[in-house]
């Protein structure tokens, strides 16, 4: 019998626990992201929820799903919520933001476009085990996020992903705000807050190294 093992955030020089809780994605969030899949902007953050049974952390290994073929990578900015929050003003929106991390956004691109055809959630195409990877996390106390840092994503040492965190359409504390207007936000959740443009397919074999610049690192191989 498996026994499912009770994931946490890792922090960085802190021994503070976190469990993980949901794991609230947001989609579209970067404008040439947007473009490069055809979509149109959206007037409010699109979410979406992963599992935290898909969460994975640096160094271990992205498993393939036999059920798709073009496994596409999105790296993005994840927050760590530090307290429950329902209905938050930006303020407190802020406030509630605990750290920073790096993160993949693991998507099946031709299982998301079939969804998308029959007006189908896209559970299928993003809530697979090990589709969202996690870079370490540090606490806001010990970094303050300016927005001007540079995330970023190579594929076997090639660059496919890099763009400034203030290209995001909607702001970590715009996005907490929000997302705790329709779902109550607790300790531990996570938010996967969007990917710049460039993503793309990677195969059985490939290595991935993502990262925020002062916030993370993360590095993965497909299998």
């Amino acid at each position: 019998m498996v026994v499912n093992k009770v994931k946490t955030s890792r922090i960085k020089n802190s021994k503070e626990e976190f469990v993980i809780g949901k794991i609230v994605c947001v989609g579209r969030n970067y404008a040439e992201h947007v473009k490069e899949l055809g979509n149109e902007l959206p007037d409010k953050p699109v979410l979406f929820l992963k599992p935290a049974s898909a969460a994975i952390y640096t160094g271990e290994s992205i498993i393939h799903p036999d059920y798709g073929n073009e496994l596409h990578h999105e790296v993005e900015l994840v927050l760590l919520i530090g307290k429950t929050v329902k209905k938050a003003s930006l303020e407190k929106a802020e406030e509630a933001i605990a750290g920073y991390g790096g993160g993949l956004d693991m998507t099946l691109r031709d299982v998301q476009n079939e969804l998308k055809k029959k007006g189908e959630p896209w559970t299928l195409a993003k809530c697979f085990d090990t589709s969202a990877v996690l870079s370490d996390f540090i606490l806001k106390e010990n970094y303050s996020l300016t927005l001007e840092e540079e995330i970023s994503l190579t594929v076997n040492g090639q660059v496919k992903q890099k763009e400034k965190l203030n290209k995001m359409i909607s702001t970590p504390a715009e996005l907490v705000s929000y997302i705790s207007s329709v779902m109550t936000l607790e300790k531990g959740d996570l938010i996967f807050t969007g990917t710049p443009s460039g993503v793309g397919r990677v195969q059985r074999g490939d290595k991935l190294v993502g990262n925020i610049e002062n916030v993370g690192e993360l590095n993965c191989s497909i299998i």
